[in-house]
């Protein structure tokens, strides 16, 4: 495999095309169970039938843990809605009409969001009240098994020449209720700047889903933590605003 072409970088990897290939090499100190989780976490996705890059190999290439998937071609929905901004709303009921029909899947080995988020939300640099508040919270929320993405936003898409989307990173995909799925992809909006384009969303994800937008802004505060353990430094004064919802609910 030829690693010469550099298409993203990440967080503690490199991404790399080769032909009809995607390399995705991991740091030497990255989590060998996490890379695994990932592959595995993509495997049984592509069970459901979505049209998602297939995964070729999991290998090691210079010492270093790497996934190889398909290649696909074509331009993200995020780089096509920054093209073509009068098509904004057009694109955004295409990506609300493919999360729908994601979270429509189920994929039962997967695991469970739920106890990711309590994960989460323990390992969350909060005080403990906040904690306790956010747990009760989680705990209250119905149990559902949807498949969930866990990282649905524009960028995440691929749009191909013949106009068929893929999805790409199932490396948060878990099973669990749709509306969490629905606040994380709101504060992803929000995260990336686009507030409007965040209440569009929203709205058009209750109207398709016939879900009362209430129900998902009750995830935001617990979607809000599990974000925070990611700690980004510019990130933290609008989590938090999320966050202390709990407080005066």
């Amino acid at each position: 495999m030829k690693l010469d072409k550099v298409i993203a970088v990440r967080t503690n990897k490199t991404i790399y095309r080769d032909g009809d290939k995607v390399i995705k090499v991991f740091d030497k100190d990255y989590s060998k169970a996490d890379i695994l989780n990932e592959a595995l976490n993509q495997a049984r996705v592509e069970e459901t039938g979505l049209n998602i890059p297939k995964i070729l190999e999991v290998t090691k290439i210079d010492e270093k843990w790497a996934i190889v998937l398909e290649y696909i071609e074509g331009k993200t929905l995020d780089r096509l809605m920054k093209e073509n901004p009068e098509k904004y709303d057009e694109y955004l009921n295409m990506f609300v009409d493919l999360q729908v029909f994601v979270l429509s899947k189920k994929c039962p080995m997967l695991n469970k969001l739920r106890d990711k988020m309590d994960r989460k939300i323990s390992q969350a640099p909060l005080n403990a009240t906040t904690r306790y508040d956010l747990h009760t919270r989680l705990a209250s929320m119905p149990k559902k098994d949807r498949l969930c993405h866990g990282d649905f936003n524009p960028s995440n898409i691929i749009i191909t020449k013949d106009n068929v989307p893929y999805i790409l990173d199932w490396s948060h995909a878990t099973q669990g209720n749709a509306s969490a799925d629905a606040a994380r992809t709101y504060l992803l909006f929000w995260l990336a700047g686009d507030i409007t384009g965040a209440d569009k969303y929203l709205n058009l994800f209750c109207e398709k889903r016939d879900t009362a937008k209430q129900y998902v802004q009750q995830w935001i505060p617990i979607v809000a933590a599990s974000q925070l353990t990611k700690g980004k430094p510019q990130e933290r004064e609008f989590l938090m605003h999320w966050i202390d919802v709990v407080d005066y609910e």
